[in-house]
Formats: C-alpha cells, structure tokens, sequence
C-alpha cells in the first residue's frame, strides 16, 4: 500500500499523522508513506527524526488574513494544485489522509479529482476551516470528539480518537504514578505547543516570586526558541532548579516524569495528557480559530479530570498558588489524573487504520489486523 499523508505545519496537525503513519507501518513494514505540507523548518525536522519523507506544495493560509495577502494566496492555488498532481502521479497512492491545515487542501481535492480514496482526521472539537471544506470530498472522516458534529456527511464519521505517537502510547502503557510517596521533589512540566506560549512563559516567571517552597520543587519547562534565555535567567535568579529548553524531543519522558502539567490546550497536546493520565492546568490559546482549545479542555473541567484558567484571568499568583496546593495535596492530584486517564484513547491509530484497510478493500477483509 502507498498512502500520502497532507497537512501539519504544527505539532498539533502532524504528530497525529506520524501515529497514523507509524501504525501502517507496524501492520506492513513494506506500506509507503510520503508526507505532503508546507515544508516549514518544524516539519522538516520532525519527520526526518522520525524516519518519514517529505514533498513541499506551494499553499498559503487564506482565513484571518489581509485581502491583499488573500489575494496573493488565492493566485497561488493553482502552483500548489499542479504540484499535488505530479506528486499523486508520481507516487501513485491507494489512499491520501488528510490531518487539518490549509496545506492539506490542494493535494485532498486533487486525490478526489484523481478518484483516490481520501480520508481525514480532525483534531479539536470544532472542526478546522480547512476540514469543513473538504469533508464533502472524503470518504472517511475521523474524530476525536464525540461531541463534534459540524462536518457534513455524517454517515462518513467515525470517532476514533487522536491518534498518538507509539512513544507516547507505550508510556500510556503503565500504570499511573503513586503521586503520594514522598518524591525528592514534586515535577511540574510547561509546555506551550511546539512553538512555546509567550503569555504563559510570563506568566511562570511571575510566579516564582510568589512559590515558598523552591526546594520542594522541580520544573520541566518548554519556552519555545524566542523566551528561552529570559525564562532561564528567571530560574537561576530565583534559584529554582528547572530543566529549559525551546523544544523537548522526549515528551513521552517528560509526561511520565511530571506530577502537574502546565499547558495549551491544542487537541493533541490533551490527548497526550489523558492517555497518559496525569493532572493538568489547561490555559487555551484565546485566539484559536472558533475558540476551540477553550473547548478542548471544558469537558475534562466539567469531570473533575482537570482545571483550567483562561489567559484573561492568568497570573503569576494564580499560578504560582495552583502549584503549591497541588505539589501539598497529592490525593486531590492523584484523583484528577485518574479522571483525566479515563478520557485516554490509546488505541485511536489502530482505529483509523483498521477502517482505512476496510475502507479500500471492504470485500478481502482486514488480513493486516
């Protein structure tokens, strides 16, 4: 089988393809898998560590933009639209998976053009504009919300979950940790997205003038290339021991190792939290599209299975407060990662590929299951 998987340009879009691609793999070592994007320096990276090739199309982001810029995307469409055909044509795939982006829009309209199965994921709770647009076009849509139900042809959507990174799944694997042995120290992770959280790191530096107990804790934190000397500066001067970095390759790790986790609320990066199964503080990006990460996260609010504080109301003290109740109270954390794992769907690639192989051979059956 040869599948092209189009989308990514963040974290959130392309470590689901990864999952899905790594799970094809698993069944078929021989599968051929091409990523098809934007081709922007975080894609090129992450694929290339994860072993996977990658083809650039021209495309540009149209929603939320100047008209000017509208216009100068919209009159690269057909650039972008050639390349998805030499590259269809040229590798020939049985299906073509789209994960969300508008970088996944040329080559998805231009498989259904070319009679090519076509299937999606969508990520958040309210589908992306790109999703909406091409669902009329795919055979298979896949969800990781059950509550979302704004994508057309409903007969086509299964709920499947997000499909996560077999790194992250094998971790999910185990049980969840004692949170009330005495530790040397109570580890709390931040984590912005791919790209880091400017608010958020602020927020953190705030904060460690307000924590009394520095000895007690230990911090994991991810700033993202622009704050990351700032936000170390703001460790050492407090001397609190912290662990920073723009980017963390291991998240599987720094997920197992963490008792309280500090974060965005992008689809995967919830995903991840609750298969794992550990307490979060979920602090939505106020500018997603649709307010969807806000979203994302008030169901698990609503369960007990963690909390959330939106970036209006974000502070230091705040912050700072939530820590130090959690690193005291570890039987209120341990019962917020215990909810928080029941909302887990480790198996969610399996899922998507199981159907994919029904989907393209429905009358040979699954013989890679």
């Amino acid at each position: 089988m040869r599948i092209i998987i189009a989308g990514g340009g963040t974290g959130g879009h392309l470590f689901p393809g990864i999952a899905i691609a790594q799970e094809f793999i698993s069944r078929n070592p021989e599968t051929g898998i091409l990523f098809v994007g934007v081709g922007n320096s975080f894609e090129k990276t992450t694929l290339a560590k994860a072993g996977f090739n990658h083809k650039r199309i021209t495309v540009e982001g149209i929603k939320g933009r100047g008209i000017t810029k509208q216009l100068i995307s919209a009159f690269k469409i057909p650039k972008g639209m050639f390349e998805s055909f030499a590259i269809i044509k040229s590798f020939k795939p049985n299906l073509v998976f789209g994960v969300g982006s508008y970088s996944s829009g040329p080559i998805i309209f231009m498989a259904w053009l070319l009679g090519i199965k076509i299937g999606l994921h969508e990520q958040n709770i309210l589908p992306g504009i790109t999703n909406r647009m091409l669902s009329r076009f795919a055979n298979r849509i896949y969800i990781s919300f059950e509550k979302t139900k704004k994508l057309a042809h409903t007969k086509n959507i299964i709920f499947s979950g997000n499909p996560l990174r077999k790194e992250i799944t094998d971790i999910a694997k185990k049980d969840i940790a004692d949170y009330e042995q005495n530790k040397s120290a109570f580890n709390v992770l931040i984590i912005g997205g791919s790209q880091g959280a400017h608010s958020i790191n602020m927020a953190i530096i705030e904060a460690l003038l307000y924590i009394k107990n520095k000895e007690s804790l230990f911090f994991v934190h991810q700033t993202g290339s622009l704050d990351e000397e700032t936000v170390a500066k703001a460790y050492e001067q407090n001397k609190i021991y912290g662990d920073v970095k723009p980017f963390f390759d291991d998240m599987a790790i720094k997920y197992s190792q963490a008792d309280l986790i500090i974060c965005r609320a992008g689809a995967t990066t919830v995903a991840e939290i609750t298969v794992i199964g550990r307490g979060a503080i979920y602090i939505p990006y106020p500018y997603a599209a649709n307010d969807h990460q806000t979203q994302n996260a008030q169901e698990l609010c609503d369960a007990g299975a963690a909390e959330m504080i939106a970036e209006k109301d974000l502070s230091g003290k705040i912050l700072a407060e939530k820590i130090e109740y959690f690193s005291q109270n570890p039987k209120e954390l341990h019962k917020m990662a215990t909810l928080s794992k029941t909302f887990g769907m480790p198996d969610a690639a399996a899922v998507i590929v199981n159907d994919c192989y029904q989907m393209l051979d429905p009358k040979g059956g699954n013989k890679h299951v």
